[in-house]
């Protein structure tokens, strides 16, 4: 072999180890929870101290683009709250300037110029506050959230966390996209924020739940306003904060899509966000290196991740390649395979409970792959507009409680 050959066959193993450590960090955290967690009197939260009985006080930022049916049934959930101590500003961009939803709680924002941005809306609603809090919550139109969800937030701020992920469930699971959305949900919420919470390391945010103190929020600099805020938010907030906290409890429904181009235009813009902020997780990751910041590094290289499906084609591609070269690799590759698969299933299983309804499901993952190729074929568009998902579920909180058979009161 010489010596061009040998450097390939290197760089080759190297690639291949990395891909390996993405598909094994499920069953690594799996094993954690069986091991650890499941035998744990209590979880990590519950063995912090309470720092502060400070009642904090937290503002709301809904950001509602044309579709203005899913308001009331957010604001009726909010209303619903178990704790007071919080004001919601409603940014209605391209919505009908006569509908105001004010009350003694809520802010209807009209902006006078179309924003077509999530980023927009945000800032747009920040520069409206009437007084100062003390965290910030960001909700989309269409979500609901937990009678419990605030008091759960105002916890674990009394526990000294500055930035805190809600759990999300699904407000439907009445299509296949719609539970194949659901299951891809519980699986990464699991690894991804929970099973994250419990060893230490900060939780992966989303773009909805997420709670952070508003000092944070200052000097964030986005490159555009087409898309990415969670994704430059998190890097934001995990150089900020000692560890980004996963609230189980703080429950937020949101809504699954329901057909193969809502998934496609859905995950163009994911995708989309998530390749433009790539050289930030890079520069990310180099520092937690250079500072020998283990947690930060471990945080950093799921960041740096591709998405599933393309780790999924460089396993089949590392699978052909050894059949060739080093067959014995390819049972390598099986045996990977075989135990990411069957810590898919596990993980989804422990997360969604007694409501385990997605056995059937599982067999069509295929057709979930495929969208996301063809998303990925379009993410030229999401750079030029503002590509938005359109919902269709419209429900109250008290219906998702009756069916969980969960308490209102």
């Amino acid at each position: 072999m010489t010596t061009v050959q040998q450097i390939a066959f290197f760089i080759l193993l190297f690639i291949e180890l990395l891909v390996a450590a993405y598909f094994l960090i499920p069953f690594f955290m799996l094993l954690v929870h069986q091991l650890w967690v499941s035998n744990s009197k209590k979880r990590r939260i519950d063995r912090l101290p309470v720092l502060t009985e400070k009642r904090h006080r937290f503002h709301l930022i809904i950001t509602a683009h044309e579709e203005t049916e899913f308001i009331p049934p957010l604001l009726d959930s909010i209303r619903r709250q178990t704790y007071a101590e919080h004001t919601t500003y409603l940014v209605m961009d391209c919505c009908d300037p006569a509908l105001i939803f004010d009350d003694e709680r809520t802010v209807t924002l009209h902006p006078p110029e179309p924003l077509n941005s999530k980023i927009r809306s945000i800032e747009y609603a920040i520069s409206a506050f009437r007084d100062e809090p003390d965290a910030i919550i960001i909700l989309d139109a269409d979500n609901l959230i937990h009678p419990n969800f605030m008091a759960t937030m105002n916890l674990y701020f009394q526990k000294g966390f500055q930035a805190v992920q809600a759990d999300f469930r699904a407000k439907n699971a009445d299509s296949d996209f719609a539970k194949m959305d659901a299951m891809g949900d519980l699986f990464n919420f699991f690894v991804e924020r929970e099973m994250r919470m419990e060893i230490g390391v900060s939780s992966a945010i989303w773009g909805a739940g997420i709670a952070f103190a508003y000092p944070l929020y200052e000097g964030i600099r986005y490159k555009d306003a087409l898309g990415g805020f969670d994704k430059m938010l998190q890097i934001h907030l995990a150089t900020q904060v000692k560890q980004i906290g996963f609230a189980r409890e703080a429950i937020l429904y949101d809504e699954k899509i329901s057909d193969g181009a809502a998934l496609e235009k859905q995950r163009t813009r994911w995708i989309s966000s998530q390749f433009k902020y790539k050289q930030a997780n890079f520069r990310f990751l180099l520092t937690a290196i250079r500072n020998l910041d283990l947690k930060r590094i471990f945080f950093g290289f799921n960041n740096v991740r591709p998405p599933l499906y393309m780790l999924l084609g460089l396993a089949g591609v590392f699978f052909l390649f050894h059949l060739f070269y080093k067959p014995v690799f390819s049972l390598v590759w099986v045996i990977i395979m075989a135990v990411f698969a069957i810590s898919y299933i596990l993980i989804v299983r422990v997360r969604a409970g007694r409501n385990y309804r997605f056995s059937r499901t599982l067999l069509q993952l295929p057709r979930f792959i495929f969208r996301q190729v063809l998303a990925t074929l379009k993410i030229k568009q999401a750079k030029k507009s503002f590509m938005k998902t359109r919902h269709t579920k419209l429900v109250y909180i008290t219906d998702l409680l009756k069916e969980s058979q969960q308490p209102v009161d």
